[in-house]
C-alpha cells in the first residue's frame, strides 16, 4: 500500500467509525470491510490505536474485537479508559467483553446501505 493509499484508508477508517452511534459498538473487521478492505481488520485496529489529538471526534471506543472483547484497551491511556467511555454510553462491559453483543452490534453494511 503506498503512503496515499495509506491516507485514504485512514481516512475511510475515521469517516466509517464516525458514523458508530452512541450505545452501539463494531468490530475492527466489520469496519475493514464495510471500507473494501475485507482482510485489513488489524490495520484498522492499528490506525484506530494511533489517532492523532487533532481526529479527537473519532469514537474509536466503540471499535472492538470479534468477539466484543476490548483488545484495544490499551491505546487509551488508562486501563480501564475505554470500558469507562462505553459504559457512559450505556453499553455494559464486564471483564473487558461487551455483553448483549448482538443486540448492540452496529453493522457498518447494513447501518449505512452499503450491503
Amino acid at each position: 500500500m503506498s503512503d496515499l493509499d495509506k491516507e485514504d484508508f485512514k481516512q475511510a477508517v475515521y469517516q466509517m467509525v464516525r458514523y458508530v452511534p452512541k450505545g452501539r459498538v463494531t468490530s475492527y473487521g466489520a469496519i475493514a470491510r464495510a471500507i473494501g478492505y475485507p482482510n485489513m481488520s488489524r490495520l484498522v485496529g492499528r490506525v484506530l490505536g494511533h489517532i492523532p489529538s487533532s481526529e479527537s471526534d473519532i469514537p474509536a471506543h466503540r471499535v472492538v474485537n470479534s468477539q466484543g472483547i476490548l483488545s484495544g484497551k490499551d491505546a487509551f491511556g488508562t486501563p480501564d479508559r475505554m470500558q469507562k467511555l462505553l459504559e457512559a454510553e450505556g453499553v455494559t462491559v464486564i471483564n473487558d467483553r461487551i455483553q448483549n453483543w448482538k443486540s448492540v452490534f452496529w453493522n457498518p453494511l447494513k447501518e449505512v446501505g452499503l450491503e
